[in-house]
C-alpha cells in the first residue's frame, strides 16, 4: 500500500538565496572552528587556561562551538522562511 504525500510540494524560489546564505554561515562557523584548531595547533598550552570558574579555554571555546552552531541554524531557518514567504508572496500577486 502506497501513500499520498501529505503536502504537495512545488518549485522552491528561494533555493537560490538560501544556499548562498548556507555557504555564508558555513565559512562564518569554519573562521571560528579554524580559530581553535589553530590554538590547538600552535598554542595548545593555552587550552588548558582556566577562564571562567574552573573551565579551561578548550572546554568553554568548544560548548561555545556548539552553541554557536545552534543559534547559527535558528538564525539560518529564520532567513529562510522570510525567505520562502517573501518570494513565494510575490509569485502569487
Amino acid at each position: 500500500m502506497q501513500h499520498e504525500s501529505a503536502v504537495e510540494l512545488g518549485v522552491d524560489l528561494a533555493s537560490k538565496k538560501k544556499a548562498r546564505l548556507g555557504v555564508w554561515f558555513f565559512f562564518i562557523y569554519f573562521f571560528f572552528y579554524a580559530g581553535f584548531v589553530a590554538i590547538g595547533v600552535t598554542n595548545y598550552e593555552l587550552l588548558g587556561k582556566k577562564v571562567i570558574g574552573e573551565q579551561n579555554l578548550a572546554v568553554v571555546y568548544g560548548i561555545g562551538l556548539i552553541v554557536f552552531a545552534v543559534v547559527l541554524g535558528i538564525i539560518y531557518n529564520w532567513l529562510c522562511t522570510r525567505y520562502e514567504d517573501a518570494l513565494n508572496k510575490e509569485e502569487t500577486i
